[in-house]
């Protein structure tokens, strides 16, 4: 653990709780640490940002990740059903494949000389395609819903100033656009993809397409993020000769530097965290990871934790496994640009060249 167990940033506008016990019991107790303000926007939008969004009715109603009433139960169920442990533990040999076949284009590509940036051409879709495969999901465009997906994650995480706002409105206004137009091809087909099962529970189009919304987004961007810092650690033969586990690196990851190292709660009540008390209304800010605390503690814990994350273990351990050898031979030519947002960090992009061309790159820090 560093620095105080809780702190009040200015910059920030939150008490930020670092202590992992603290923060396990702020999470533990949805009542008094409500998560109302788990997707509003870290970032107050602009009128114009505003209205592109209304024009295409966007709404996030609580349903999961910020639902602490009576709904969040089945909702969660309904969805829970998709990442059974023996439904994850079955998309393994898809999850190989997609990432051995990336492995040898890439591998191909640095034989020939060229960089390749190990973000885009092995992490970055493979999660997605499993997801949607998980989510009975067809006839979807990967490169459409992974733009869609990093433009909400910086409206709603971010800091952009009111152009990169609207410009990130369009995205996301888009993406829900896209989310209402399949609600209502559910209700015609009553299917038992994920919109049909939502659909079934007698959800409002809202609602449905506000767990798709998150769901679609958190369900893969969040681990190609896993991914790609695990192999940001991985690169060079000496970071990969030391014979870590690949289960072991992930855990490793999820303890020291998680994708996801923060998390937003509000308090219902007037609430003491540690030492410092707070009014009903005060914003929380939770890290979960970094600060000496169990790897699950980077799923959260308690009803709201994360559904997906025997799946993001699975893909970021197989993701390791398919590109050791690679790992193991390659270096960076630039020191990563990163995401950087309020709950989301991990390398932008890893350029990377072979070794054996007597460019040796960067070493991992």
């Amino acid at each position: 653990m560093t620095g105080c167990p809780a702190r009040y940033d200015e910059e920030l506008g939150y008490l930020v709780v670092d202590d992992p016990a603290l923060a396990r019991e702020v999470l533990l107790d949805p009542e008094t640490f409500r998560p109302d303000n788990a997707v509003l926007a870290h970032t107050p939008l602009s009128v114009k940002a505003l209205r592109v969004l209304a024009s295409v009715g966007f709404s996030l109603p609580p349903t999961l990740a910020n639902n602490a009433g009576e709904s969040h139960r089945p909702i969660r169920a309904a969805v829970a059903r998709f990442f059974s442990p023996a439904r994850v533990a079955g998309v393994e040999p898809l999850t190989r494949s997609l990432t051995v076949s990336r492995v040898e284009s890439a591998a191909d590509r640095l034989a020939a000389g060229s960089e390749v940036d190990l973000v885009e051409a092995i992490a970055a879709e493979p999660p997605a395609l499993v997801l949607l495969d998980m989510l009975g999901l067809r006839e979807v465009d990967v490169l459409a819903l992974k733009a869609w997906s990093r433009d909400s994650l910086e409206l709603f995480w971010g800091r952009p100033d009111e152009d990169r706002q609207l410009e990130l409105a369009h995205s996301a206004a888009e993406f829900y656009d896209w989310l209402r137009r399949r609600t209502r091809a559910a209700r015609r087909d009553q299917g038992d993809d994920l919109f049909g099962v939502l659909v079934g529970l007698g959800l409002s189009d809202e609602e449905v397409c506000a767990v798709g919304y998150f769901l679609l987004i958190a369900g893969q961007e969040t681990t190609i993020q896993l991914i790609s810092t695990a192999f940001r650690r991985s690169l060079g033969a000496d970071a990969v000769a030391s014979d870590v586990d690949p289960a072991d690196l992930v855990e490793g990851v999820l303890r020291e530097a998680s994708s996801v190292p923060t998390w937003r709660r509000v308090t219902g009540r007037p609430a003491t965290v540690g030492e410092v008390e707070l009014p009903a209304g005060a914003p929380v800010l939770l890290g979960l990871t970094g600060h000496g605390g169990p790897a699950d503690l980077a799923f959260g814990i308690g009803i709201h934790r994360c559904l997906g994350a025997g799946l993001a273990r699975l893909e970021a351990r197989v993701a390791l496994e398919c590109a050791a050898g690679l790992l193991s031979d390659v270096g960076l030519v630039e020191e990563p640009p990163m995401i950087d947002l309020l709950s989301f960090r991990a390398p932008r992009r890893l350029r990377v060249v072979t070794r054996s061309d007597g460019r040796r790159g960067l070493q991992p820090r």
